[in-house]
């Protein structure tokens, strides 16, 4: 039997269908920390979920950047 499964490519979208009931989601903490802290929302696995500050940046490691972009990737490696 298959499993109906939801993929969103957005952080609001994420977070509207964790507080409608559809699932677990992984979401940044400042979007949903007046959620978790009313109660509409439950932190699960907390001890699986470090905290890491800093920046995170996910992009294509098969293309080739375009030069404004390798300045700030540059940029922020730097400063951490």
């Amino acid at each position: 039997m298959s499993q109906g499964r939801l993929t969103f490519n957005a952080v609001t979208l994420m977070r509207n269908g964790a507080l409608e009931g559809l699932g677990l989601a992984h979401l940044p903490e400042d979007l949903v920390e007046a959620d978790i802290r009313q109660g509409r929302l439950v932190r699960v696995l907390a001890d699986w979920c470090p905290l890491r500050p800093g920046y995170h940046l996910y992009y294509p490691s098969r293309r080739q950047p375009s030069p404004a972009f390798a300045l700030v990737v540059d940029a922020l490696r730097h400063r951490a």
